[in-house]
């Protein structure tokens, strides 16, 4: 079924466009962005309220079982790109959200979406594709479940490969659990997408991590539980400690709570940010 699924597009070139607020952000280390269910707008108007916010670009969602993953149409991809053009930002990034209801460890469904998908981040112009896997996707104490994702991406890799795209696995195993499948599956098309807010619920020391994970981390997600960022648990200057020995460059997606309005929240979660990511 992996081989014979069909190329989702061809390949569309995407023309960034910077805003006079945003200076050259081709030319940073790191990109800020957000995700598209955080703003809560899962279409192209993500786009205008990432402008507003004055973020670089927007990690758009694949689609869910009830669009029938909708990205892999050209007329929306073309409609999220036209949208991005007009407002200056970048599309971010792409990610199989609906991984986490229909589990890439055990329904063919998601394999085709996980090859269809290349396809689509390549026709998007995006380098990283999340792989969600949690809650009837998790992975921690599923020696099967992680023998099957395994096996698939063993499948896909080569793929991915090809294309020049990488394959994020977010989930809730610690660096040295998802060091072992990067190394079962041997590929440098699949690494880890780090979400600091998600591993520091699970109690790991992200900042050990991070630098556990050099050279490993595709892309990362901050978000700190219910808190803006730097009013919580997380010490980002720390965070911005550990990615530098990491050696990471790339981009950086809000996913955080707004608990006084998402315009005025994600500017404040914004501004530290690129205090401490400016260049």
């Amino acid at each position: 079924m992996l081989r014979s699924t069909s190329s989702a597009a061809a390949a569309v070139v995407f023309l960034q466009v910077g805003s006079p607020s945003q200076a050259a952000p081709s030319n940073r280390r790191f990109k800020i962005g957000a995700c598209e269910w955080s703003l809560g707008k899962s279409d192209p108007s993500c786009m205008a309220l990432a402008k507003e916010i004055g973020l670089d670009g927007v990690q758009v969602n694949m689609g869910s079982l009830a669009n029938k993953m909708w990205m892999r149409q050209p007329e929306v991809r073309q409609r999220y790109l036209e949208a991005a053009k007009a407002s200056g930002i970048e599309v971010g990034g792409l990610a199989l959200a609906e991984m986490n209801n229909i589990p890439l460890k055990s329904d063919l469904r998601a394999a085709v979406w996980l090859v269809d998908a290349i396809d689509v981040a390549v026709a998007l112009g995006v380098k990283s594709i999340l792989v969600a896997q949690f809650y009837k996707g998790e992975l921690k104490d599923d020696k099967e479940g992680v023998d099957r994702t395994v096996n698939v991406l063993l499948e896909v890799a080569p793929r991915a490969e090809r294309a020049g795209v990488i394959l994020g696995l977010e989930n809730y195993l610690s660096a040295d659990e998802n060091l072992e499948i990067l190394r079962r599956v041997g590929s440098p098309a699949v690494q880890v997408y780090y979400d600091v807010g998600n591993s520091t619920d699970k109690g790991y020391d992200i900042y050990s991590e991070i630098r556990r994970l050099k050279g490993q981390i595709c892309e990362f997600h901050f978000k700190d539980a219910g808190f803006l960022l730097g009013k919580g648990r997380i010490d980002f200057p720390k965070v911005r400690e550990a990615i530098e020995e990491n050696g990471f460059r790339g981009w950086i997606q809000i996913e955080a709570a707004a608990p006084n309005g998402l315009v005025v929240d994600y500017k404040q979660n914004l501004a530290l940010l690129r205090g401490l990511f400016s260049t």
